[in-house]
């Protein structure tokens, strides 16, 4: 199966930003169901954040407050911005795209590492 493109990631210090952006091959994600998830090492695939088809957002309680969850209709992609990391966000993210048709895409993957 195809995997979305992802954009960002990578390492920075504990209270450090990190932006995680994700593609579509649609041409539009509305009303499509968008999140992120995310997987550190030796633990389950968990929910960080996001968008039903109805606009609704929703936020793990680890992250509210810290991360936010947004679509950039310009370039069709969507958008984590993550504030005040922790070394306990360290994982792999990826995104989730769950079209209206029923059909779905991961995003390929991307390492985000927060050091104390």
């Amino acid at each position: 199966q195809v995997s979305l493109p992802q954009f960002g990631g990578g390492s920075v210090q504990a209270g450090g930003s990190l932006t995680l952006s994700c593609g579509s091959y649609e041409t539009t994600i509305d009303f499509h169901t968008l999140a992120w998830y995310r997987q550190g090492p030796g633990n389950e695939r968990e929910l960080v954040a996001s968008l039903s088809s109805y606009g609704t957002f929703r936020y793990d309680e680890s992250v509210k407050g810290r991360f936010t969850l947004s679509v950039d209709n310009a370039q069709n992609r969507l958008v984590l911005q993550m504030n005040n990391l922790k070394p306990e966000d360290t994982s792999v993210y990826s995104c989730y795209h769950l079209l209206p048709g029923g059909n779905y895409y991961w995003g390929q993957g991307t390492q985000v590492t927060v050091t104390s």
